[in-house]
Parts: structure tokens; C-alpha cells; sequence
């Protein structure tokens, strides 16, 4: 196998791999940037990848750099946000006590979730 062989397998396995985390449950921003780079991977020049997907040339190249240096990892979001203060339960109990009301109050809810949850 010559080495042009080899760059075009990689270059595949590469693309399999952004396609399979573009299938899975991703946010938006991770998608936009998979796409992109799975866009240049497969030969589409910038200029048209930047007009499909709204984005500049430099988000592009950054985005392509990070997965050919960090894989997968390199465009995924680095923070996901810090831990609620509520469960999944007692998030839905909260939608659930809003949906059932007239009118909402915002002192009325704060009140209601400390007495509930001890959450200030």
C-alpha cells in the first residue's frame, strides 16, 4: 500500500468517526463543528463549507486543527455547565406545580422552592 493509500484510509477512518459522533446526541455548537470538519476532510473547499453552514474560514481551520491534534475530544464542548440544584424529579415536580397555577409569581415560586427543597 503506498503512502497515498494510507492518507486516503485515515483520512476515511477519520470521516467514519466524525459521522458516528454526528449520529449520537450532541449539542448544536459540536454538531456545527463536526460538520465542518467532516465537510474539509471530504474535500469541500472552505469557501462553500462557510456559506452552507454560516461560519467563518478561521472556525473551519481551528476546528479541523483540533481534530486532527485531539480527535473527537478536540471539538467537543470543554465545559458542560455546573450541576443543578434540583433533581430530574424535583424539576419536573416544579413544572408541574407551575403548570397547575393561574397566574405565576416569581416571590411565589422562590418561596415555594425553599420550603419544598431547601434551594434559595
Amino acid at each position: 500500500m503506498n503512502n497515498l493509500q494510507l492518507q486516503q484510509k485515515d483520512r476515511q477512518k477519520e470521516i467514519d468517526c466524525l459521522e458516528s459522533f454526528i449520529k449520537s446526541d450532541i449539542d448544536a455548537r459540536e454538531l456545527k463543528r463536526a460538520i465542518a470538519v467532516r465537510m474539509a476532510l471530504s474535500g469541500n473547499i472552505y469557501h462553500e463549507i462557510s456559506k452552507i453552514l454560516g461560519v467563518s474560514n478561521f472556525f473551519i481551520g481551528y476546528w479541523k486543527k483540533q481534530f486532527k491534534t485531539k480527535g473527537i475530544a478536540g471539538i467537543k464542548l470543554g465545559h458542560k455547565g455546573s450541576k443543578g440544584y434540583l433533581t430530574a424529579l424535583q424539576n419536573t415536580e416544579v413544572i408541574e406545580w407551575l403548570r397547575n397555577k393561574e397566574y405565576w409569581n416569581l416571590d411565589e415560586l422562590v418561596t415555594y422552592l425553599e420550603q419544598e427543597f431547601g434551594v434559595i
